[in-house]
């Protein structure tokens, strides 16, 4: 595992690159035109992608390809030959969310490193154990950890040998990473797949006299001038978000950041002018989780003009990268030769033939200042010498040409330098479907509160399986267990504030009866497979594809939930449910905005967006403390009376949030015997992603 650190900055652009590689960047991460989680960037085509690296490689620094969306079975082809490029070109790396894009590219593309993306909601020890396992090299972190808990990250990675990249600068999003699809539901525009139109930064309120608040819209995130304790930490990249900006902004993020690492003072003024919701805030890292919210203001707007062209003028050229040194051999009756070393690779070019010098020969003090014109280059001229015979005369014009080719053959040679080499496999076979006999699809019902059992009794026997919130298992042992505990699974927090809290009372579970898991994260697959659990996918591990199904059998699941998003049920290579009934959570949220608008005393679990359509807001304890929130869409998924689509999943999955008991009974009654009076008034039939 490589233990120096690297500046990691974004490029949605050829100009934003060139940028972040002449402020500093010791790597980019660029998206190709499809699959990238910034499909609305300019983003890179076969070519862009081959200058790209080629830019990279010549400075030194890595280039990064994000493949970080979910992919429809339809899709491998293309991202086929989305590898076919990265192959050719030497990418150094691919940040990955689809676990069924990472076998894909683990299969046929072996020798290019797995990044795991924010998007799959690494937070924890037991996830960067999972990725581990999955053939991941390295985790980019959730940005909602505070410094503990990234230093506990750190350790476990040095231990199991990975490496921990943590956003430093940029936008912050109020879900969890991976987590969110309010987008998806509210326009059909996925976040999990690149297209996220940001309907949070529009106004939400929890208070009805400030109908104008923007309640889900935080802050920008800075961590500057943190660079020292994460380096101590054993972070091994800074992030800086941002491959939607413009390349001013990754010109001052970078060099913002690289002072912070020389111990230098940065400029937070020219940082905040470029781009800022509000100012900056480091509320997550620091556990200050006040004064996080923001919006961008038109005094936000105005500051970036007075620094735009300074900016833009501290990228126009290439900064000085390597000396180079030059030894010449002016010899007659032979041409002449140019050797040129940057201290690890030597090339040799030739020229002309000397000439027989009439007046005045060609000596040393005129080889050092023809060589010394590197003009535009990333080299500066180190020790020239050279071998000269007596009274011999080259052209400035000669000398000049010899340079220039020295200087494109050592381009060359150090692109080659420092670009991998990789080999493609062949191509992975698309995962046969499994023989099902499913005649009726099998009901699954998960709570949010006990009390939601109290009228399904004669209902029970029905169901298939009860997923129990963990929080809620001493409850449902000391109550009339309606479900047997073999037919319940265990639901963990879909965020690890404490996963070591969190793991003991998994043994309690265990011990007291319990033995299956609905795992939502990777962190769960981990842990329910440390603690002998019967393992079982459900929302947050985004099926869409085929081969996702199949690692998750691998990984050692018995079946999994259907992504919401997609288009339709992949080709089972092991048992799939729907998502058949629930108000979809539309975010996963550590700042509660009801918290911070009014505070909990004046909660009604309620937020009106601009439209009045009221947002349910509901909050996690697994302790004492409130450990995230979830924001729920104003009105469910309804496939009662979709027959078809029911009878094609192993499962349907019935999530209740804020139903009555009697409505959780109407439910049942619908999803069980087609009892259609149930319906509710408005509804949905899931969603339509791009």
């Amino acid at each position: 595992m490589s233990k120096i650190t690297e500046l990691l900055a974004p490029a949605g652009s050829m100009e934003s690159l060139l940028a972040a590689l002449r402020c500093g960047a010791d790597a980019v991460y660029v998206g190709a035109r499809q699959f990238s989680a910034r499909a609305n960037a300019e983003n890179f085509d076969r070519a862009g992608l081959s200058e790209a690296a080629a830019q990279c490689h010549l400075a030194g620094a890595k280039l990064y390809l994000a493949i970080n969306t979910l992919l429809f079975d339809a899709e491998f082809s293309v991202l086929d030959g989305i590898l076919e490029i990265a192959a050719e070109i030497g990418a150094d790396g691919c940040i990955v969310q689809d676990l069924g894009t990472a076998k894909y590219i683990t299969s046929r593309l072996p020798t290019l490193r797995l990044h795991a993306s924010t998007q799959l909601t690494i937070h924890s020890p037991a996830g960067v154990q999972f990725a581990k396992r999955a053939g991941f090299c390295r985790v980019v972190l959730a940005r909602e950890l505070s410094a503990k808990q990234i230093e506990a990250i750190c350790v476990e990675a040095a231990h199991c040998g990975m490496e921990i990249e943590v956003f430093v600068h940029g936008a912050h999003c109020m879900s969890v990473s991976g987590q969110c699809w309010m987008s998806a539901a509210m326009g059909g525009r996925s976040a999990n797949r690149g297209c996220c139109a940001q309907p949070c930064r529009l106004p939400f309120t929890a208070d009805s006299v400030q109908k104008s608040a923007y309640a889900l819209s935080l802050k920008d995130q800075s961590l500057v001038q943190h660079l020292p304790e994460l380096l101590k930490m054993g972070v091994q990249s800074l992030k800086i978000e941002g491959r939607m900006k413009r390349p001013e902004y990754v010109a001052a993020a970078v060099t913002a950041c690289r002072a912070a690492l020389r111990g230098e003072a940065f400029d937070l003024h020219e940082l905040q002018s470029v781009f800022s919701r509000s100012g900056f805030t480091d509320g997550y890292y620091t556990g200050q989780r006040r004064e996080m919210f923001g919006i961008r203001r038109k005094e936000d707007v105005t500051a970036a003009q007075d620094v735009l062209r300074l900016l833009r003028a501290r990228y126009q050229k290439p900064c000085k990268l390597a000396k180079l040194d030059a030894h010449y051999q002016l010899r007659q009756n032979a041409p002449a030769i140019l050797t040129v070393t940057d201290g690890s690779s030597s090339v040799t070019v030739t020229g002309e033939q000397p000439q027989k010098a009439i007046s005045k020969p060609t000596d040393l003090t005129m080889l050092q200042k023809q060589f010394h014109k590197l003009g535009d280059t990333i080299y500066l001229a180190g020790n020239v010498t050279a071998e000269l015979d007596d009274a011999v005369m080259l052209p400035a014009s000669a000398l000049n040409a010899m340079r220039r080719q020295a200087v494109a053959d050592m381009d060359a040679e150090r692109i080659r330098r420092n670009t991998p080499v990789h080999r493609l496999a062949d191509v992975p076979e698309l995962p046969r479907k499994i023989q099902q006999n499913i005649k009726k699809s099998r009901i699954r019902l998960q709570i949010r509160r006990i009390e939601q059992l109290s009228a399904i009794e004669a209902l029970a026997d029905e169901l298939d399986a009860l997923l129990l919130p963990l929080h809620l298992v001493p409850q449902y042992l000391n109550g009339d267990k309606l479900i047997p505990l073999e037919r319940c699974q265990i639901v963990p927090p879909r965020f690890k504030c404490d996963e070591q809290a969190e793991i003991e009372l998994l043994k309690l579970a265990r011990d007291a009866g319990f033995s299956k898991l609905a795992c939502q994260d990777a962190a769960d697959i981990e842990t329910g497979t440390t603690l002998g659990f019967a393992l079982h996918g459900t929302l947050g591990l985004h099926v869409t594809n085929s081969y996702a199904a199949r690692a998750l059998r691998q990984y050692g699941l018995i079946d999994a939930l259907c992504s919401p998003e997609a288009q339709r049920i992949p080709a089972q290579y092991l048992p799939l449910g729907i998502y058949a009934y629930g108000k979809l959570p539309l975010m996963l949220t550590r700042n509660c905005p009801i918290q911070a608008q009014i505070g909990c005393a004046k909660c009604r679990h309620t937020l009106i967006d601009r439209k009045d359509a009221a947002v349910y807001t509901d909050c996690t304890r697994l302790l004492e403390q409130p450990d995230y929130a979830e924001l729920f869409n104003a009105v469910p998924i309804w496939l009662a009376d979709r027959s078809r689509i029911l009878g094609e999943a192993a499962y349907a999955l019935l999530s209740m949030t804020d139903e009555t008991a009697e409505r959780v009974r109407e439910i049942l009654l619908a999803y069980l015997y087609g009892e259609n009076d149930y319906a509710p008034a408005a509804y949905t039939r899931g969603i339509n992603v791009r």
